[in-house]
Parts: structure tokens; sequence; C-alpha cells
């Protein structure tokens, strides 16, 4: 008989245990519950008994593509501003208070959302709820403390991006990407427009949008329906809602993209030369109906992992990169798009032969698709991640809080196992032929210099 190593023979008992769990096992659902408040506050509850534990997340549905044109950078700063002070929490008190209550607390900002979480013990959530309503509507800024926080976000882009050079080329291509969406401008801003932004830009942005009506509340852990809806209407139900927050985010709309772009950056830090490729393609939001879903597929059989087409091609079979792959992000509310990228074995002169290589697999997918087989793979492959992460009380907030916060619904959000099984080859075919056009997309080269002079010079300062 065969003998495996330990570690290979557990992943095949676990392979043969999942094999053998019937099917509508393996689409069980989180028991989630959902209700709205009297002023338009969504609220989702995943009960999880399993240890007297909660996580509470608050979703804005407003992000960095909502910005007024000029003030880029204000959803990001203002959610900084958030944690200074109101009438009932002395300044920077916020998240001390959640950590002498034994908690955790942190923040972020997209282009579509921003939202704020806590995990800490189930008697500690109405506290939370209290901490997180009164900030909602009582946010107090002076100017001393608005012009501090500006400079720590000055900073942050330095450090995040002015200091990192594939940083710099992400927001390059951003720009190229987009003709007039909001998505080409970086979520942190740019630095002349973070430089001038001021206490009335902060209050008129969180007036607008932080209101229960355009908010989603979502609480995972050891509750019920019953004590959260209690609690929320003890603390958020007492705000009123903002009749001025409008349902439908107006934002420009790109032109049909008509010509490749490409864009070329040199910098002494960059580090060994790399390929980049950005595609515009549907969200899950904008797609038609499976086609979202056959671009998470295509993209896994193509660009992720080990096992990929382009890993394949590149790294074992060519040796021109040292590491390749590529990824589908469809969570944006207009547009998802389609990242591609590898790293040079041997220099910037091998890049040509990269982006060659790179075309010649986008190129065998487009003509003869993909098999059965590597469809069979990528589909067990997120059906199982997607279970997986049913057992992580924060993973089924953040899947349930930005989907909701982007307009998908409960059913949406827990029938994707059942879409993805509804995709064949021919739907892969399809959207490979008609997003995979390198009119929708953008290039680019990152060489690293010898530009000692540029070397020396202080940063630029840019995004976050």
């Amino acid at each position: 008989m065969m003998q495996f190593p330990g570690a290979l023979r557990l992943s095949i008992w676990i392979a043969l245990i999942m094999l053998a769990i019937a099917p509508n096992e393996l689409h069980a659902q989180p028991r989630t519950e959902e209700f709205k408040l009297d002023n338009g506050l969504q609220v989702v509850v995943i009960p999880d008994h399993r240890a007297p534990v909660v996580t509470h997340m608050v979703w804005y549905k407003v992000g960095a593509a909502d910005e007024p044109k000029g003030v880029s950078g204000i959803a990001h700063f203002l959610e900084h501003l958030m944690f200074k002070s109101t009438d009932k929490i002395p300044l920077g008190e916020f998240s001390k208070i959640v950590a002498r209550l034994g908690g955790q607390d942190n923040a972020f900002t997209g282009h579509d959302v921003t939202a704020y979480f806590q995990r800490v013990s189930k008697d500690k959530l109405g506290t939370m709820m209290e901490m997180e309503a009164d900030r909602m509507v009582n946010l107090r800024l002076t100017e001393k403390e608005v012009l501090t926080e500006r400079d720590v976000i000055l900073e942050e882009r330095r450090s995040r991006i002015e200091n990192n050079p594939a940083a710099i080329m992400d927001e390059q291509m951003n720009a190229a990407l987009y003709y007039s969406h909001p998505y080409g401008i970086p979520v942190i801003g740019w630095e002349h427009e973070m430089a001038k932004l001021s206490p009335e830009d902060a209050l008129s942005f969180y007036k607008h949008y932080y209101a229960p009506n355009n908010a989603v509340l979502v609480v995972a852990g050891d509750v019920t329906a019953e004590e959260v809806r209690a609690l929320a209407e003890k603390t958020y139900g007492r705000i009123p809602a903002n009749p001025a927050v409008g349902a439908v985010r107006e934002r420009p709309k790109d032109p049909p993209q008509r010509a490749a772009r490409r864009v070329e950056y040199s910098d002494p830090r960059a580090g060994n030369a790399s390929f980049h490729r950005d595609y515009v393609a549907p969200s899950y939001m904008t797609a038609e109906p499976g086609e979202a879903e056959a671009l998470d597929l295509l993209m896994k059989i193509v660009g992720e992992g080990a096992t990929s087409r382009i890993y394949k091609r590149l790294v074992v079979e060519d040796k021109i990169a040292s590491s390749a792959g590529g990824v589908y992000s469809g969570s944006g509310l207009d547009y998802g798009n389609i990242s591609l990228y590898a790293v040079s074995a041997d220099g910037a002169e091998l890049l040509p032969k990269i982006e060659a290589a790179i075309d010649n697999v986008l190129d065998e997918v487009r003509r003869n698709g993909v098999t059965e087989a590597e469809l069979k793979r990528a589909r067990a492959s997120y059906i199982a991640d997607y279970i997986y992460e049913n057992d992580d009380q924060a993973s089924l907030a953040r899947r349930y809080g930005w989907g909701l916060a982007l307009g998908r619904t409960v059913a949406q959000i827990e029938g994707w196992p059942d879409a993805l099984r509804k995709v064949t080859v021919d739907d892969i075919k399809r959207v490979a032929g008609t997003y995979l056009d390198l009119k929708r997309s953008v290039t680019g080269y990152l060489e690293p210099s010898e530009d000692k002079v540029h070397a020396e010079q202080p940063a630029p300062k840019s995004r976050s």
C-alpha cells in the first residue's frame, strides 16, 4: 500500500470527507435575521453561540468615490476624525475605552463604503452600540484636532505610497484606467488636495452621509435578533433619519474604453522589474446574471496560485518570472477589475517576453476556453473557502456588511455558492472573450533605475 507523508495524508482525508458530505450540508448557511428600524437603519444579526463574544460593525454607504470633486481624501480623513471626541467621549478615548473593556476596534475606508467595528464580550455590546450611535451624530471637532490629524494622514500617504514604488505604479495605472469615474482617484486622496482639507470639509461630509438611513448594522456572535433589536432601538433608534441622503448615489460614468493604455515608471527603490495589467470589468453589482461569478472562476483558473495557467507558463515552464498571477475584484458598486502581474526573473529586459507570454495564455483562454476539470477545481476551492468563512465571526460580519452596503440582498449573498454551480465552461469562455480585451486595459512596466539624484530627493507626497 502506498504511504503518504502525514500532512499529505491529512489533506487527502479532509478532501474525502468533504466529498462525502451531502450537497445540502455543504450549502448550509449561518442563520441570519434582518430587520429595519423606523429611522431606516438596516440591521443584520448572525447568531453564533459557541463563545460569549460579539462582532459589532457599522457600515456607511459612502466612500472615497462619493467625495466632492477637488476634496479627495475626505472620506478617509473623516474615518480618522471619528476617533476624536463627542460630548460624552473625551478626546482620543474611544479606542482606549474599547481596550479597557477587553475589546478590539478599528475602521477602514474604501471607494464605496466606510466601516467601523469592535469585537467585545457579549455583555459589552450595549456599550458599543451607545458609543457608536453617539459618534454617528455627535462628533465634535476643533480646528487644532483637524489640523493635527491632517498631518497624520499626509504622513500615512508618504509612508504607504511615496515610499512604495509598487503603490505609486498602482496609483498611476488606476488614474489611467478610468476616464471620468472617481475610482481613478486614490482612496487616501491626492496630496495637494489632502493638504487643504478643513474642519468645514469634514463636518459637511459627516453631516450629509453619517445617518441611520445611510447605514447597515451587522452584529455577529452570541446574541439573538430580539436582544439586538432591543439594544438597537434604545441606541440607534433615537437618531432621526436624514432625508438629504439620496437613495441612489450619483456618480459620473466612464465612456466606452476605446484604446489600450501604457504606463512606465522607474524608481531606484523598485527592486526587481515587474509587469502589470488592469482591465475594467463589471462588478457583482453591474454584471449581467452569472457574469461576475464566471469572471471569478476564470481568474481562479488563470491567475491564482501555483496551479494557475499564468504561473505554470511563466514560472515553471518558461522560467522568465519568479512569481506571477492575477485576480478578479468584483466588489465595487460601479465597476470591477481584472489585475495581472509578473515579477521578472532576470531584469527589465524580460518584460516584453513576460508580456508576450501572458498575452499568449489569455489568447488561449479566449480561443479555447477552460476545461471541465479546471472549472470543477476552481468552483470547489471557492465553495470550500466560503464554507470555512462561515466559521469566523469577523469574516461573516464583513461578508454581509459589505454586500448589503452596496445594495445586495441577504439572498444574493447567501446564494453565491449556487450561482457558482451554474457557471459553465461556455460562460467562462464568453466573459474571457468580452472582458480580456486590450482596449479595456492599462499595461504597466515598473523598473528599477539608477537615478541617484531622484533617490536622494525627498519623496513627493501622495495615497492610502
